[in-house]
């Protein structure tokens, strides 16, 4: 049987969980905020003290949990990515889910990553997240359209997947959406007719065209 001494203080128990509590709402707070600010302001224009202001702690706290405004920008990637999966997550061979998920996705996150994009050339730290984005894109496609890419020679799989992350990329929702001005239905209707197009892409190009 344990002494006294050695039985927990449930009154230390809970500090412990409410300080516990208190730092990871902090955290979400601070994450929060820097994601506001990636949203509407350049990388090099963002301050950790606007950045802590934002969220109602110290500049110290921020640099304690996040290092700096690189460990934020992961954070913030982390954050998006569960967002982006959850929203993508479809069974593979059904096109207009797969178009709508995109488009949603696109809604949800489409300016904010078309930002880092306009500045991944300037900061590795972006430009790490920008490849990461690219790559997944593309894996996503490969695994929606699973069903159009299984079994085919290895080259047309290759141009079929080519076609089919052009076809659903984000400069496609960008031009129809921000530069064009078009409802999010016009787009959708357009993605649908361009992946049509890319799923019964033949096995040889043309050959009148230049490679």
């Amino acid at each position: 049987m344990k002494s006294k001494a050695e039985l927990p203080d449930p009154k230390r128990t809970y500090r412990q969980t409410a300080r516990a509590a208190a730092a990871e709402a902090n955290a979400q707070r601070i994450v929060e905020g820097f994601r506001e600010r990636l949203e509407r302001q350049w990388f090099d224009e963002i301050r950790l003290e606007d950045v802590a202001q934002d969220a109602g702690v110290t500049v110290q706290t921020v640099i304690r949990r996040f290092g700096g405004k690189d460990g934020l920008l992961e954070a913030v990637v982390d954050v998006i990515a569960t967002e982006i999966l959850a929203m993508r997550r479809i069974a593979p061979g059904d096109p207009r889910r797969a178009v709508r998920a995109v488009v949603d996705d696109y809604e949800a996150n489409g300016d904010l990553v078309l930002r880092m994009v306009a500045q991944e050339a300037r900061y590795p730290a972006l430009r790490r997240v920008t490849d990461i984005g690219r790559r997944e894109h593309r894996q996503w496609a490969a695994e929606a359209f699973a069903p159009w890419l299984d079994g085919l020679e290895r080259e047309h799989a290759r141009r079929r997947l080519d076609a089919l992350v052009v076809a659903t990329d984000l400069y496609v929702w960008q031009l129809v959406r921000r530069d064009m001005g078009r409802p999010a239905a016009e787009l959708v209707a357009l993605m649908d007719q361009f992946v049509d197009a890319a799923i019964s892409l033949p096995p040889s190009p043309n050959q009148d065209l230049p490679r």
